[in-house]
């Protein structure tokens, strides 16, 4: 536990150093530490403290990526932990994600981090890799991720969805079945994704 909201706020350091400097964009989400503390005399020895947040407590990201939210997309602090997501996304090259972001305001804890199956550069997270493939699926960029030049996931995962669906096409003994489709009814469509 200590290990991975560390990390996460380590990344969150990282963020708010690229994010504050630019016109506009205003407070940055911040992940309060949290410290491990040896007790011998009691019956259970290990304890993590950290610092109390007072006032609502809003779940901006959640791990299965099932939950609306409606704070998280439409207040200052959801936008720009969604961005931080996604800062976070494009600057491991989609090998880590923190998820799980939830707090007061813009001091978040008990953050959870999703890595590739490997894992990153030796980090392996405490989330399912579908944490991934989700937040690739269903983010929907904001002003902030515009801000930061963050490029849009919805071009990326379309043309990977592209390129998936033509090597299925071309595979030899594929267990696609193939329709025959008049010429005239045939026409070139561009893929649509639906929004979530």
């Amino acid at each position: 536990e200590c290990h991975v909201q560390n990390t996460a706020r380590e990344y969150a350091k990282i963020y708010a150093a690229e994010a504050e400097p630019l016109e506009g964009f205003g407070e940055v989400p911040e992940i309060i530490p949290i410290f491990l503390v040896h007790r011998p005399a009691n019956n259970i020895p290990y304890a993590t403290v950290e610092e109390e947040l007072v006032g609502e407590f809003v779940k901006y990201s959640v791990r299965d990526g099932k939950e609306v939210n409606f704070l998280r997309r439409d207040s200052e602090a959801g936008q720009k932990c969604c961005t931080f997501q996604h800062w976070v996304y494009e600057k491991t090259n989609g090998s880590l994600l923190v998820t799980d972001l939830q707090g007061v305001g813009m001091k978040l804890t008990d953050v959870g981090i999703a890595t590739l199956a490997k894992g990153y550069k030796g980090f392996k997270g405490n989330c399912s890799i579908s944490f991934i493939e989700q937040f690739r699926a269903l983010h929907q960029c904001n002003k902030y991720c515009e801000m930061l030049g963050l490029k849009s996931l919805r071009t990326t995962h379309q043309k990977q969805r592209k390129a998936t669906s033509m090597k299925s096409k071309n595979l030899p003994n594929s267990s696609i079945v193939k329709k025959t489709v008049p010429k005239k009814a045939r026409e070139p469509r561009d893929f649509i994704s639906s929004e979530h």
